[in-house]
């Protein structure tokens, strides 16, 4: 290969191989002969399913690939110098300097030990940039400009005090802390709200017109790299199937696979067609359907260890609202609004200060010792929002869906080991994935065993906690059709928590809207979705990707 040109690209990827080997094993080709450039000043978006190899790109230019990961094959180049085969001494000098990296999920990504604004002054300590005082104040900056309200008080916070989507915020601050030349974004705004998805990528995008900044964008969803990409490229199996200019490939997807994402992305969706398809399609539901979960003036207000009263913040305050048997209540809302405290509530996983909920007519104490408890735990499941966090990583797949049938004296070995067949293949993953560890899937993959984990026990009311939010377009396709086969099969009441008004308006019957902890409308999926009373379900709507834009072109243009 000749010496890369300095005048060139910014980064470029030649012909990369990557394979993976685990003990008695063969090894497994996860890219193979991948080739992509990154100019100064433009974003390259890389597209595809969870599985696809897309992330391990990213992790290849970093440097940062897995102990069993190998490059087989190519070079990276990243302003005229060659990257592959640097010592992890020698990478340091570049990584978090010169290559920022924001990772998809927030909760690994962050030290539980540390306030999170030391963390995100840790790129600037380790390269030796400014003093600590001046560190902080860069890092104080950067939180105002991702969005995140107080950013002092956020400052001294640890990960486990923020909600996932102010987590993300805190990741995309440390990466941007050093000024790097290139940015590798790994599904950057997967655990925000669209109206802060928005702000981000403006954000992003404002970046690499100020500071010539070049980004490698990762994501599974065409639409967002329809809006924000100048180049797309997109791999499915380790290679690149389709490449070129954003309008090009928007205009001739070219082959199947490239069709079928951009029929499934948020590029083909608008506030407007969702609000269509609703007003065409309204389920019947019975008059007289019980009400199954009831909750009344429910309000939860978290403390400082401190207990300063100003330092309290109000996560729910008076929520109430009914949900009938069969039906789908979505409750949207940005990163930090309330959502998860409040289904924690429901679920009687976390207590609350005021109010009541009652479960099939049964009130939700927490922590209550004896039966009642345990059919409560059993009526009510959860699918958690980060399935690396909610996932034991020392168990298999097996033992992972065979815990809760265990706990809840659901059937012998044999039954038990029929009904593991039942939820692989419901959720769709093979069966061969039985036998393997969390650590050896995809994050798509991940989810669909916390949903069939969920459903193992066969529940009453299903708690979805943002479920498809890691899953790319046309897997979240299957994931929305599987619950709502489930719901009617079963006659299963969801409480379903979203970001994506996209998604709330496929699988809701009833909306709630949250905000700073207060529902600030409420209604059928078709009154809110149609006739928006408030600015802010406005705002919502208008920031879907693909609502109101049509697709970017270079940001020169």
């Amino acid at each position: 290969m000749s010496s890369p040109d300095l005048t060139g690209p910014l980064l470029q990827v030649h012909d990369v191989s990557v394979e993976f080997t685990l003990p008695g094993r063969p090894a497994t080709p996860v890219l193979q002969g991948v080739g992509l450039d990154v100019a100064a000043g433009t974003v390259r978006a890389v597209v595809g399913e969870s599985g696809s190899g897309k992330s391990t790109l990213g992790r290849v230019v970093t440097g940062t690939l897995a102990g069993n990961g190998r490059v087989t094959g190519g070079a990276v180049v990243l302003g005229g110098r060659t990257l592959t085969g640097l010592s992890d001494r020698q990478y340091r000098s570049v990584r978090g300097k010169e290559i920022g990296y924001i990772p998809q999920d927030a909760l690994l990504g962050l030290n539980p030990l540390l306030p999170v604004g030391v963390q995100a002054a840790e790129p600037l300590r380790a390269h030796g940039i400014g003093s600590r005082a001046e560190r902080r104040a860069r890092v104080l900056d950067l939180f105002a400009e991702v969005g995140l309200r107080d950013p002092l008080r956020v400052y001294g916070r640890h990960p486990h005090e923020l909600s996932g989507g102010m987590c993300q915020r805190v990741l995309i601050a440390a990466a941007m802390s050093t000024r790097p030349r290139l940015l590798i974004a790994d599904e950057p705004t997967t655990a925000l709200d669209v109206t802060v998805q928005k702000t981000i990528l403006d954000l992003l995008t404002g970046l690499v017109r100020t500071e010539d900044l070049g980004i490698l964008l990762i994501t599974h969803d065409l639409g967002v790299a329809a809006e924000r990409a100048d180049d797309i490229a997109v791999v499915k199996d380790g290679r690149v199937v389709r490449a070129g200019r954003t309008a090009d490939v928007i205009a001739d997807p070219g082959d199947a696979y490239t069709e079928e994402l951009l029929r499934s992305s948020s590029l083909g969706f608008s506030g407007r067609r969702a609000a269509e398809t609703r007003r065409e399609y309204t389920r019947t539901i019975p008059a007289d359907a019980p009400v199954v979960v009831r909750a009344d003036g429910v309000g939860k207000t978290f403390r400082s260890r401190n207990r300063r009263d100003d330092d309290s913040v109000t996560a729910v305050a008076d929520a109430t609202f009914d949900v009938r048997e069969g039906t789908t209540l979505g409750i949207v809302g940005e990163s930090g609004s309330g959502k998860t405290t409040l289904v924690r509530i429901l679920a009687g996983l976390t207590p609350a200060d005021t109010g009541t909920v009652e479960i099939a007519g049964r009130p939700v104490v927490h922590h209550r010792r004896g039966a009642g408890q345990a059919e409560l735990y059993r009526t009510v499941q959860m699918v958690y929002q980060d399935p690396f966090a909610s996932l034991n990583p020392r168990s298999t797949v097996r033992a992972i869906l065979d815990e809760p049938l265990k706990g809840h004296r659901q059937g012998n070995a044999a039954e038990r080991a029929a009904r593991i067949d039942e939820l692989l293949e419901a959720t769709g993953l093979p069966a061969a994935l039985a036998d393997r560890y969390t650590a050896e899937l995809s994050g798509g993959q991940r989810q669909r065993v916390a949903i069939a984990r969920a459903l193992a026990p066969r529940p009453e009311v299903v708690v979805l906690d943002e479920p498809v939010s890691a899953l790319d377009v046309t897997v979240q396709r299957q994931i929305l059709d599987l619950l709502t086969r489930l719901q009617r099969e079963l006659s299963l009441t969801y409480v379903f928590i979203s970001h994506d008004l996209g998604v709330i308006a496929e699988v809701a019957d009833d909306i709630a809207v949250l905000r700073h902890g207060h529902i600030v409308e409420r209604g059928s999926a078709a009154e809110v979705l149609t006739d928006p009373r408030t600015d802010y379900v406005r705002e919502l709507l208008a920031s879907i990707p693909g609502a109101a834009t049509a697709p970017r072109t270079a940001l020169s243009s």
